[in-house]
């Protein structure tokens, strides 16, 4: 089992002292955050809460992706990082292939992609991205930013993408891993069909026997190995190590501690974050090294 800790709505000047004292404690891994944009007014509904409201605001910080986790992987030796989850259909599979690309090389192959179709129809308006179409055109870039992790000359002729022969380099050692994010039916088949992983939104620990096995049939039926495939979820309530033991014996590699502003409450000191990680490496990931 590997534990993980989300940096969402961390103020950025503390993201790197984050970074190394979560290495320090035992922690395998960072997960950042994004959005790309975040209007004054948002019309859609938040899927994960049952009011519709989302747990972010316009004041909280999403600072850019790539060089937030450039400069905690510079600061660390042996740190994993993920985006729980980056809005791919809303960029360019070529600029995403670039950083993406250039964080796994210069980090040692530290870095996952983790995507998500999106939620707040509001920001692909502000890109002029059709929101509805957001699945088919994520579905695309995964298979050219693959593609093109490969190596050399790449072509495609896609419904959204249509691109005669061109390659990025320097490409990366090997393909960067992809987690996808969501857990309804097509969110689970993308990640199962297509991808290197799963990210939970966050779920029960009795619901995650039955996510695990639907995940397992759907790479059974698409004819890939569960060997290798990772799942990083974290859970709304907090469990005991023997749950979380027996959870990893279904097939959860990865568990998240819960996000500094659910529990501490947003715009927290850095001693807070730390006390409140030196307690998850105590009471939970001291039991499994």
């Amino acid at each position: 089992m590997e534990f993980w800790q989300p940096v969402a709505w961390v103020e950025p000047d503390q993201l790197v002292p984050v970074a190394r004292f979560a290495e320090e404690l035992g922690f395998d891994g960072i997960l950042s955050v994004d959005h790309a944009v975040y209007p004054e007014t948002v019309r859609a509904p938040y899927p994960y809460a049952p009011d519709g409201k989302p747990p972010m605001d316009a004041g909280d910080p999403y600072p850019d992706c790539w060089v937030s986790i450039a400069f905690m992987a510079a600061a660390t030796t042996r740190l994993r990082f993920s985006t729980a989850v980056y809005v791919l259909p809303l960029r360019n599979p070529f600029e995403v292939a670039k950083a993406c690309g250039a964080l796994s090389l210069l980090s040692g192959e530290r870095f996952a992609l983790g995507i998500g179709a999106g939620w707040m129809a509001d920001e692909f308006d502000i890109y002029g991205v059709p929101f509805r179409a957001r699945g088919r055109r994520m579905d695309e870039m995964i298979e050219i930013m693959q593609s093109l992790w490969d190596g050399g000359m790449v072509e495609y002729h896609g419904e959204f993408y249509d691109f005669p022969r061109l390659c990025i380099e320097p490409a990366p050692p090997s393909r960067v891993p992809i987690f996808a994010g969501g857990d309804n039916p097509a969110a689970l088949r993308r990640a199962a069909q297509r991808c290197d992983g799963w990210i939970g939104a966050g779920n029960l620990p009795q619901e995650v026997p039955d996510i695990l096995a639907r995940l397992k049939s759907l790479r059974a039926a698409a004819g890939r190995d569960w060997a290798g495939f990772e799942t990083l979820i974290g859970l709304k309530a907090e469990p005991g190590v023997g749950q979380l033991q027996e959870l990893g014996e279904q097939g959860m590699t990865g568990a998240l501690n819960a996000p500094f502003a659910f529990t501490l409450g947003k715009r927290s000191s850095l001693a807070d974050k730390q006390r409140a990680m030196e307690r998850y490496a105590e009471t939970v990931i001291r039991h499994f090294r």
